[in-house]
């Protein structure tokens, strides 16, 4: 029995008339988060990255050619603060996957770019990674992960809107 099963069925016990189905939906969001970031974290290990490295590194690619986007665009992107992003981007540029050089629409500003070796280990991984997560995901037929994200955009939409 899963801990989220025990949990609720102990709960039934002791207190039988108290509705534990909102309990029970989010004990099953936060168990399926928890196991998900075990999951995409070794991942993101096996191609030395942490999570935070490679949602910059995503970031930078889904945003096009030429790759590159101010430490503002990036961190408003990836909701964190400055401080973060600086250390993920001083990493990243240590391991020659971004630059970071004059923005020429703004001479006090800095780019962030890929170097072409972070858009080949992007082009490498991206696929993988979307692999990985159809593992993740593969006790539930095409129609039922429609449905789960379906239901968890409008519980987001929700979420966000209060």
């Amino acid at each position: 029995m899963n801990r989220v099963k025990l949990a609720v069925s102990q709960w039934r016990r002791e207190l039988p008339d108290l509705d534990l189905l909102p309990m029970e939906v989010v004990g099953y969001l936060k168990t399926s988060q928890l196991i998900t970031k075990e999951r995409l974290d070794a991942f993101f290990k096996q191609h030395g990255l942490q999570a935070g490295e490679f949602d910059v590194l995503a970031t930078l690619r889904r945003a096009g050619a030429p790759y590159a986007l101010t430490p503002t665009q990036l961190y408003e992107a990836l909701m964190l603060s400055s401080g973060g992003m600086t250390n993920r981007l001083d990493r990243l540029e240590r391991a020659g996957l971004i630059q970071r050089s004059p923005n020429p629409e703004d001479r006090r500003g800095v780019l962030v770019s890929l170097t072409e070796r972070g858009r080949d280990l992007m082009e490498r991984i991206i696929p993988l990674h979307v692999e990985n997560e159809a593992r993740l995901l593969a006790p539930l037929n095409r129609d039922e992960q429609e449905t789960l994200r379906r239901l968890l955009g409008k519980l987001l939409d929700g979420l966000e809107g209060e």
